[in-house]
């Protein structure tokens, strides 16, 4: 897994250090040795590494102070600690400031190569995760699609990868997820950009009306009927984005069927077949598995929709998106109203990021837009937020769940957005690890840490 990654090694000991130096590079890494935690810091100022292997105790500052350092320039870069000290407490403190995981001398090679495997494949989705916003904002202004959270990222990843396919694509999700942003993202990454997309949100045409809207129809095809352009037709070459599919009439869903399949269209009145070049993306809040299992939807439509599905998780399966999303809004909203919102509240912000959002994204910023229309001063405070959100449940989790019930008897009233962060933390490895059974290996692999970082963080946060 070299690929170029730059990896640092801070170690005083000599022969260590150039075993271990001389390991990876036969690995294929650019890897720089340094025995000076002070010319290494130099070096990281100049050459930012994806990696570095630091020994705790060196000359002149510890590991931990040259690594708070690091993270001032960098706070990307993935630390690995070493130390012939080995203790649970040292271990939790360094995995709590960021360290990606720690090793106990003498190393073993294939503990340091699994580690290094793991911890770059988390460097990778990190630079992936900036790389995709940096590309979504500058190229195509999708400025308020913010995350870090890694579903968000997988469905975005997803939509990219198949963009440039001519596959159907079925987005779901509930309300206000972003259904029709992902949609439009699908299209300006795909060689139809420079084309048409053409959306239509079903659930607001009436039913009588939609067949004539999708397909179009020639004068007299009903009483008062003129001649007009269907949407697909106006689509041709271009893209078309259905919104609200599950709300298709089932006589509709044939139709529509057979116009995937033959790739032409009839207007409405007419029986001359038009031929049509389109890139089909629907979507839909609904659960059509269980609309065809109850046959108001057909299975073969369904299938014929789902070829690659992009599913978006609510708001309230990403908590960690919140804090972002909420200081893109206020300065969306400041900015347009004119007024000079600084910031938000560590007690406004607990209560946000508690809410459970039925309406997601949507939901979250109208409240904020609302909070900066009428804040009474420049930070934002729980006063300025609407009076559901006070009366919202606390709770993050089912308290019916064995490990969740350890959460909610925690007092979160005041707390800092470390403490909130840290919460959330609880809370994602909690429910983790009650998906897997409470199995270790496979919880630290879908969190994307070692075994050992997942048991440090499990008993920092109380959870063993």
């Amino acid at each position: 897994m070299s690929n170029g990654y730059h990896i640092m090694i801070v170690e005083d000991e000599k022969i260590a250090g150039k075993v271990i130096h001389q390991h990876l590079k036969e690995k294929g890494f650019q890897v720089f040795l340094f025995e000076a935690p002070e010319e290494a810091l130099l070096h990281f100022q100049r050459h930012t590494a994806d990696l570095a292997l630091l020994d705790y105790k060196l000359p002149g500052m510890t590991g931990e102070q040259l690594f708070e350092k690091m993270k001032e320039i960098n706070p990307l870069t993935s630390v690995i600690f070493m130390t012939a000290y080995s203790s649970v407490e040292k271990a939790v403190k360094l995995l709590k400031m960021g360290a990606y995981d720690y090793l106990t001398k003498p190393i073993e090679m294939d503990e340091l190569d699994h580690t290094i495997e793991n911890a770059l494949e988390k460097v990778t989705l990190v630079k992936e995760n900036r790389r995709l916003q940096e590309s979504l904002h500058e190229k195509f202004s999708f400025q308020n699609y913010v995350f870090n959270s890694e579903k968000m990222q997988q469905a975005v990843n997803m939509a990219l990868r198949a963009a440039n396919s001519g596959a159907n694509i079925l987005i779901t999700g509930e309300s206000g997820t972003g259904k029709e942003v992902i949609s439009t993202i699908i299209h300006y990454y795909s060689s139809r950009k420079d084309k048409k997309f053409i959306k239509v949100n079903l659930s607001a045409i009436p039913g009588t009306l939609i067949e004539a809207e999708l397909f179009g129809a020639v004068k007299g095809a009903y009483t008062g009927a003129v001649p007009r352009t269907g949407k697909f037709e106006e689509a041709d070459g271009g893209t078309i984005f259905l919104d609200e599919i599950g709300e298709l009439s089932p006589d509709l869903q044939v139709k529509l069927l057979r116009v995937l399949q033959e790739r032409e269209i009839t207007k409405l009145g007419s029986n001359t077949p038009i031929h049509i070049d389109i890139r089909l993306i629907t979507a839909t809040n609904a659960d059509l598995k269980e609309l065809v299992k109850i046959k108001k939807f057909r299975e073969d439509f369904y299938f014929r929709l789902n070829v690659i599905n992009i599913d978006l998780p609510p708001l309230r399966e990403r908590r960690e998106d919140i804090p972002l999303l909420i200081d893109y809004f206020i300065k969306k909203f400041s900015r347009r109203e004119n007024i000079p919102i600084e910031s938000i509240s560590k007690e406004a912000l607990n209560l946000l990021v508690k809410y459970n959002y039925p309406g997601n994204i949507r939901e979250l910023e109208n409240i904020v837009e609302r909070a900066v229309i009428l804040a009474r001063t420049t930070v934002l405070t729980p006063q300025d937020l609407p009076v559901f959100i006070h009366q919202a449940s606390p709770g993050f989790t089912d308290p019916g769940s064995p490990v969740s019930q350890s959460l909610s008897s925690v007092e979160e009233e005041g707390l800092t957005l470390p403490e909130i962060l840290s919460m959330t933390e609880k809370r994602v490895i909690a429910k983790t690890l009650e998906k897997f059974d409470f199995n270790q290996s496979k919880a630290a692999k879908a969190l994307g840490i070692s075994e050992s970082g997942l048991r440090y963080k499990m008993q920092a946060l109380k959870l063993v």
